[in-house]
């Protein structure tokens, strides 16, 4: 069940609506819990044992932390961090690590990946962490921690969110229409964007990448790419919306989780635009661990790169999700070593160029099944290869005016243009016609959005299998 889904939109929501409201304050985080396991338990029932043995696992380790000191304490808060990265572990990685050692005949029993398992593991780590650095008190209602760990608006694509950004709304929050209204209207932004841009533009995408790739000519081969990387940031953005404005909607605040990435003009200020909320959990928890910036010029070279290798690993068992992250992290170490400065002498438009062919050639390598392919993405984008032109599948097969169109609004709504069509227009408005212009945005797109939903066979969140 996914936010695009009809079952979510006219089932699920509004029963979990429903019910929110009509219950009195002493029970909502009660049902917001139960609405939320239900709703993980709609992927696959058998894994909201391993959600719930998460929150178990993490509940008792906080207590423990929170009665024991030194010696003892450590002990206890790195069995339960060692707990929680060996389960990430062997549901994410085992059938990869089994692979690589040869053991194909053991294959067929590794797990499938429970969905969301990176998310809920991260903020489980970091209450943890903070817990013991005195950030806050342990949270010793075990409903709580439950919702925090399990809150489905969040719970399998992000944001990554601090238990102390929660950590008051937990216990006490309301909603007010003007959170309702916003809410929505965030929400149904981010429908609009997942539906009308991402899907149609993944359709696309996915079919060239399925392509043999003996047959990519030059120009397929650039609108696959150039369409898997509105695909990935729609798509992804698009969950981010929906579950800030669900959060919203029941009284929490979610931290903010892409800022126009592609407007940036370096690959670190794209790291702080993109996915905002697992950059800073990495600079936190293992970027200034490390040491930071705070020590000598080769030990910061090695800092980002172990970072963005970890974060290249993250998002995926394979080599390919590796080398991606290497990627980022040889790109960060350049602009460090002189690159950045360069830069900020060059235009504004070569800055941009740099960013976009550097992040667009990353993406490659992020979407390829395998080095090979990647390796025939390149050559035929950057003309390193010369393919049998009778053997090509014209890029006229996955064009059309539709996607024309598609592709124009998501350059255009990528680099920030609805802020700015809404600075144009607010000064010449009265606040009525502001408020008519508003309701009338958010009907047009929900509209559009719900046929979308009902005309498409295809709508996936590519980041869940993260």
């Amino acid at each position: 069940m996914v936010f695009s889904s009809p079952v979510f939109l006219f089932l699920f929501l509004p029963m979990t609506l429903g019910a929110y409201f009509v219950s009195p304050m002493a029970i909502r985080n009660l049902i917001l819990l139960g609405m939320s396991l239900l709703f993980y338990a709609w992927q696959d029932e058998l894994y909201v044992l391993i959600l719930l043995g998460s929150v178990v696992l993490n509940y008792g380790t906080g207590l423990v932390i929170s009665v024991t000191r030194g010696v003892w304490q450590q002990a206890v808060f790195w069995l339960g961090i060692s707990a929680n990265l060996l389960v990430l572990g062997y549901y994410k990685y085992i059938g990869f690590i089994f692979e690589n050692l040869g053991f194909t005949e053991a294959l067929d029993a590794a797990p499938l990946l429970p969905i969301g398992i990176s998310f809920f593991t991260f903020q489980a780590l970091s209450y943890l962490i903070d817990l013991r650095s005195g950030r806050f008190e342990v949270q010793r209602n075990p409903l709580k921690l439950a919702l925090y760990i399990a809150l489905f608006p969040q719970l399998i694509a992000g944001p990554i969110v601090r238990y102390a950004e929660i950590d008051i709304a937990l216990t006490e929050r309301w909603t007010t229409r003007d959170d309702f209204s916003s809410g929505m209207q965030q929400f149904v932004r981010g429908l609009a964007k997942k539906t009308l841009i991402a899907d149609p533009l993944g359709l696309v995408a996915d079919q060239i990448y399925a392509l043999p790739q003996h047959a990519l000519s030059p120009e397929t081969a650039w609108l696959g790419a150039v369409s898997y990387a509105f695909q990935l940031y729609f798509d992804f953005s698009a969950y981010s919306d929906m579950a800030i404005g669900l959060g919203r909607i029941f009284g929490f605040s979610f931290p903010k989780n892409f800022d126009y990435p592609y407007t940036a003009q370096s690959v670190t200020e794209f790291w702080r635009r993109w996915h905002m909320t697992l950059s800073r959990w990495f600079r936190d928890y293992l970027y200034i661990p490390l040491g930071g910036s705070q020590v000598s010029a080769p030990r910061l070279y090695l800092n980002l790169w172990i970072v963005f290798l970890a974060t290249g690993i993250w998002h995926g068992a394979a080599w390919t999700f590796v080398a991606w992250g290497a990627f980022h992290g040889v790109l960060l170490i350049l602009e460090r070593i002189g690159l950045q400065k360069v830069l900020t002498r060059a235009p504004r438009a070569l800055r941009h160029g740099y960013l976009l062919l550097a992040v667009l050639v990353g993406w490659v390598l992020f979407r390829a099944e395998s080095f090979g392919q990647a390796r025939a993405f390149y050559g035929a984008m950057f003309l390193l290869e010369r393919g049998n032109a009778a053997e090509f599948y014209p890029m006229a097969r996955y064009f059309s005016g539709y996607v024309g169109i598609t592709l124009v609004t998501a350059a255009v709504f990528s680099v920030g243009g609805r802020p700015k069509m809404s600075d144009f227009l607010t000064p010449h408005m009265s606040g009525a016609a502001q408020g008519v212009l508003s309701a009338g945005t958010f009907w047009v797109l929900f509209v559009l959005s719900v046929v979308s939903v009902g005309a498409a066979s295809y709508s996936p969140f590519i980041y869940f299998r993260f």
